[in-house]
């Protein structure tokens, strides 16, 4: 019993003295109203600047409701590291301009030892999309949430609704990982990127719904070292490395691991693409594994021509080096013919592409592939459907080979060799 009463004062000390030692500063207390109505903007900066200038570890509460703000920034560098813990909804006003033309919704900017819970955030984009769609006279589109020059941050368990434009976006980060996260947004809506990482190093993602109407995840210029781990992609375009290119002087993209993921009604998989002009810029030791795909148009893609809209000038060739990118087991089906494109640029021809178990079909037949200026290796088993017995078969790449099917019919499937390519 008296064991008992020893443990138990304790406990009681120590959450006494965990709760003396965190600060909490409920929005509520600062003067925001939770009914989705009323402008709480000015009640979150100042919850914000208390919790910034805590010496404690505070939190930044975001009760049950819906709180209606419009752009706020919520900087540093704070005193001590901050939890946002949001049990609520942040709603954008309902007139899209009253956002401004600032680029952003809700931005972090030099804050460091961050932490976001829960909760959700809802732009209300729909009628800023109509805009858009409509070719109507209309503002800056805004970033939903944005962490700029931001380092060791934690964004978990957050549902992020029809942004204007990008869901999240990462710029000038380090040591920022994103798990748990629901990203959700017509499939028609413009240029609403699930998430988008530019300048930054040390970045995860993993375990996150991704709906949207242009890329589930895009990466920039600047990214080094990211992971991205269990993520179910679609609608949207898939995850892109790129547009990159798009300035003489470019930084690169360098580690860069995709696996474990499914890509549902997509239009792209995963994809490489960089503008048809001179640049300095590059994309090394890239790898994607361990991913289905359902009905993605294209599966599998480098283009090095890329042109959105057919309006760019007279194309130069990519000055854009790619290397040692890495394709593993990779399989389900193609909603086109042609389920892998490698147009690589004729002055800068990709290397070290590394094709291992991939098996993708269109409408239960071997699907094809278009390849130009790239060189690489296949290893892999093969899956094809035989015309002469009706059955499918999957064998391995010699045994094909040797079968019959010769290397030129087998990489019609794999890589379709050219001029420029070196299979081995």
């Amino acid at each position: 019993m008296v064991n008992l009463k020893n443990c138990c004062a304790l406990f009681v000390f120590f959450m006494t003295f965990f709760q003396s030692s965190n600060a909490a500063y409920n929005v509520v207390s600062y003067g925001a109203r939770p009914d989705g109505q009323t402008d709480s903007t000015q009640a979150f900066q100042r919850a914000w600047t208390a919790t910034c200038s805590s010496r404690l570890p505070a939190t930044f509460y975001v009760p049950a409701g819906r709180f209606l703000i419009r752009s706020v920034v919520f900087g540093g560098p704070c005193m001590n590291r901050i939890v946002v813990q949001i049990d609520g909804t942040l709603v954008a006003p309902s007139n899209y301009w009253n956002l401004g033309n600032s680029g952003f919704w809700i931005l972090f900017i030099q804050v460091t030892r961050l932490t976001v819970y829960g909760g959700s955030i809802d732009a209300r984009g729909a009628a800023f999309w109509a805009c858009k769609n409509a070719g109507s006279n209309c503002p800056t589109a805004a970033r939903s949430i944005s962490f700029v020059a931001s380092d060791n941050i934690l964004i978990s368990g957050l549902t992020s609704i029809d942004s204007q434009t990008i869901h999240v976006a990462l710029d000038g980060c380090k040591n920022v990982r994103i798990k748990d996260m629901k990203i959700i947004a017509s499939g028609q809506s413009p240029n609403t990127d699930g998430i988008h990482l530019q300048s930054s190093t040390g970045v995860t993602i993993t375990n996150c719904i991704i709906k949207t109407g242009d890329d589930c995840i895009s990466i920039g210029p600047g990214i080094k070292n990211l992971w991205i781990d269990r993520i179910a992609c679609g609608p949207g375009h898939g995850i892109s490395i790129g547009s990159l290119g798009n300035g003489l002087i470019e930084d690169g993209v360098n580690n860069v691991t995709v696996r474990n993921s499914i890509f549902t009604g997509t239009q792209n998989g995963v994809r490489i693409k960089t503008w048809g002009r001179p640049s300095n810029g590059f994309a090394t030791n890239i790898a994607f594994r361990n991913i289905i795909m359902r009905q993605v148009g294209n599966p599998i893609v480098i283009d090095q021509k890329y042109c959105p809209y057919n309006q760019c000038p007279t194309q130069q060739s990519s000055g854009v080096k790619i290397s040692q990118v890495r394709y593993k087991n990779i399989k389900g089906t193609s909603a086109t013919p042609v389920a892998m494109t490698f147009n690589c640029s004729a002055s800068n021809p990709c290397t070290g592409i590394r094709l291992q178990d991939i098996r993708l079909t269109y409408m239960n037949s071997p699907a094809t592939s278009f390849c130009s200026s790239a060189h690489g290796t296949v290893f892999m088993h093969a899956c094809y459907n035989s015309k002469e017995n009706g059955l499918s078969k999957c064998q391995p790449f010699e045994q094909l080979v040797r079968g019959g099917y010769g290397k030129e019919r087998l990489l019609n499937f794999f890589a379709s060799v050219t001029d420029a390519n070196r299979v081995t």
